[in-house]
């Protein structure tokens, strides 16, 4: 592993454990050139996945996208990076789970909602403002009245 502070190749491992939800391995890492310590996460990673993005673009998936938009989603919010963190690996599992090597973002933007509804109504909000292109107040008031006519229709069952 590389020194991510003065560039080395030979760093050393000084501790390794699962992280909590055990979908990675946390190391503690160590420079002998620079002295510095840092932190690496490892993953399983099961298959290559593509996203097509709306364009028809491709590029390749990045789970970092996905926390860094709940994040933002999130912002300010009273929800912790593990919270986060969970999400975005369930939401990864389930991507893999279903075989497909190419997937498209819109697919990854839905289950980011089904996510997001469950951790902060106001993260899911903000999210679905710019995932659904929301372009004035009616557009909000809209999501809202709809959200709101769902959840009535749930708890009546």
């Amino acid at each position: 592993m590389r020194c991510p502070f003065c560039g080395h190749d030979d760093t050393q491992v000084k501790d390794s454990r699962p992280s909590e939800d055990n979908s990675a391995i946390r190391r503690r890492r160590n420079c002998p050139n620079c002295e510095q310590r840092f932190t690496t996460f490892e993953r399983v990673q099961l298959r290559e996945m593509t996203v097509i993005k709306g364009g028809g673009r491709k590029q390749p998936f990045d789970r970092d996208k996905i926390i860094r938009s709940m994040q933002v989603a999130l912002r300010k919010r009273p929800i912790d990076l593990d919270a986060i963190e969970r999400a975005a690996n369930k939401i990864v599992r389930k991507l893999e789970s279903e075989g497909e090597a190419e997937i498209s973002s819109q697919k990854i933007g839905s289950y980011v909602m089904e996510s997001l509804i469950n951790l902060d109504a106001v993260g899911y909000i903000r999210f679905a403002s710019v995932y659904k292109d929301f372009r004035n107040p009616e557009d909000f008031n809209d999501f809202l009245n709809k959200i709101t006519h769902l959840k009535n229709k749930s708890s009546v069952k």
